[in-house]
């Protein structure tokens, strides 16, 4: 047997499966580390913490692997995309790993966005103009730390990062190199006006390598910590939202995966790249000849769970020892579909796809004095299902409509939340019992990578027991209804959001 290892480097977690040759779980392993938020808008780990954490989890699992009946074969890397590290001219760190989370560049993504520069730069890059991106982040940096800067000799993530402390080679797939904002997806190369406008040299950046592409020869240091072979190959694999596409079986435009975790993503693979004309969605590499659309969202688990902390009846949850998201399910099972006329916007956390606005607040609209917490707690998870349905819409309109979706992440522990996306996005919803979808699509790239199977779409195979939830007529009906006023209101607040952001600031220093 070849065993396969998928690493997934996560915002406050790595983890690693073992899989067998046909896709089966061996052994999983999982370390969590903070992030590191000291203040607004800061969003960053901890490099040496990263690497400890993929060196224990590599270790760990491949101990668990039995050496009677094979050895690991690869280990390959799904990893969070648009992550920025500074490194000096050893390859030292100058900084903390700056996260997609951070919203710091803020000011100059908003004036990147709304000068004519702005779309060129989308319409070549395919990364929507947001603080989220290396490119501002950069920007950001060249204005508030100059002297950082000045310091700095090269820009890593932290996948190169990693491969760099273990093989010495400073190189990243293409995937997340098209994420930074600076690769061009024409040509597959660094783009020459994104690199003017950060102000640095394609010399500074890691090589773009393909995703199957391996390194191998792993250095004394890294051996030891991880106790494979020398020469085991370590595959590159993609960013961790396209790697959730192939772990489901996604692999062709007919298929939209939607995952809801603690945020979400609505994408679909294409063979080709597709440029929103209304700067909605991304348009990233998987690898070469397979492209990612799709939109990523800031709210997904973390509005439910502020919801939950906030809304459930907490005497209830202590007499009855109940957990809290138990009753909360319960709850919002008994409240009829619309909430009785009650919706809720979900950008806590700012706005990813489709605004792209880091401004965005949450608001509930329609609120009266015969609405509940019972109503709250449902318009909030109907919130977020509609936000949803906001970017599947996009994608649908750029790539035609699916025949069939596939949904993971930890909203399908909950049976309401399943059958309500069904019932907003009014069509049938598969949902794998494998969640780890960013795990396997890794192992199944070095499954390509090692000549193990010919093309992706093998791993439809490998995806087991899936659940299909239909939309029920009734409920759907009701969401159709509720659906303009929803994206209605998304373009009538808009302009608010960047007064109240400002408000908020405001009053949080003087509160200081």
């Amino acid at each position: 047997m070849n065993y396969l290892i998928g690493v997934d480097v996560g915002t406050t977690a790595t983890k690693a499966i073992l899989y067998g040759q046909g896709g089966q779980i061996l052994a999983k392993v999982s370390v969590s580390y903070p992030l590191h938020r000291d203040v607004s808008g800061m969003a960053e780990q901890d490099p040496e913490q990263i690497v400890a954490a993929v060196e224990k989890v590599i270790h760990d699992t491949a101990a668990q692997a039995d050496p009677r009946k094979g050895q690991v074969a690869a280990v390959a890397f799904s990893s969070a995309n648009q992550s920025l590290l500074l490194l000096d001219e050893d390859f030292h760190p100058l900084s903390r790993i700056i996260t997609w989370a951070d919203t710091r560049a803020r000011p100059i993504a908003f004036r990147l966005k709304h000068s004519p520069l702005g779309p060129q730069i989308y319409g070549r890059t395919g990364t929507p103009i947001h603080p989220m991106s290396p490119l501002t982040k950069i920007m950001w940096l060249n204005r508030e730390h100059p002297e950082l800067i000045r310091r700095t000799r090269y820009f890593g993530d932290i996948k190169s990062y990693l491969f760099y402390r273990f093989f010495g080679t400073f190189q990243v797939d293409i995937s997340i190199a098209s994420c930074t904002g600076m690769m061009n997806i024409a040509t597959g190369d660094w783009d020459e006006t994104a690199l003017k406008l950060a102000e640095i040299d394609r010399d500074q950046l890691p090589t773009i390598v393909n995703g199957t592409s391996q390194a191998i020869g792993l250095n004394p240091a890294a051996q030891a910590k991880m106790g494979l072979p020398v020469n085991t190959p370590f595959v590159y694999g993609a960013f961790d939202g396209a790697l959730s596409n192939l772990g489901v079986g996604a692999t062709r435009k007919d298929t939209v995966a939607i995952t809801i975790g603690t945020s979400a993503g609505v994408r679909a693979i294409t063979d080709h790249p597709v440029v929103d004309p209304h700067q909605r969605l991304f348009c990233y590499a998987v690898d070469r000849g397979r492209w990612v659309i799709g939109g990523p969202l800031n709210n997904g688990g973390a509005v439910y769970q502020w919801a939950v902390e906030n809304l459930v009846n907490t005497p209830a949850v202590k007499n009855g020892k109940t957990n809290p998201y138990e009753l909360a399910n319960r709850v919002i099972a008994s409240v009829p579909a619309g909430a009785h006329g009650l919706l809720f916007l979900p950008f806590l956390g700012g706005g990813r796809a489709p605004l792209w606005n880091s401004n965005a607040r949450g608001s509930y609209f329609g609120l009266s004095e015969l609405h509940t917490r019972s109503d709250m707690l449902r318009a909030v998870m109907e919130g977020i299902c509609m936000n949803v349905a906001t970017v599947y819409s996009a994608v649908c309109d750029l790539v035609g409509t699916p025949a069939q979706v596939t949904a993971t992440g930890g909203f399908t522990r909950s049976l309401v939340w399943r059958q309500m996306l069904a019932d907003v996005l009014n069509c049938p919803v598969n949902i794998p019992a494998a969640y780890e979808s960013g795990c396997l699509g890794a192992a199944t790239m070095a499954a390509l990578s090692l000549g193990m199977i010919d093309d992706l779409g093998a791993v439809k195979k490998m995806v087991g027991k899936v659940v299909t939830y239909q939309p029920d007529p009734h409920d759907a009906d009701i969401y159709r209804e509720m659906m303009p006023l929803f994206r209605q209101l998304e373009t009538l607040l808009t302009p608010a959001y960047s007064t109240v952001a400002k408000l908020q600031q405001k009053l949080d220093r003087d509160d200081r």
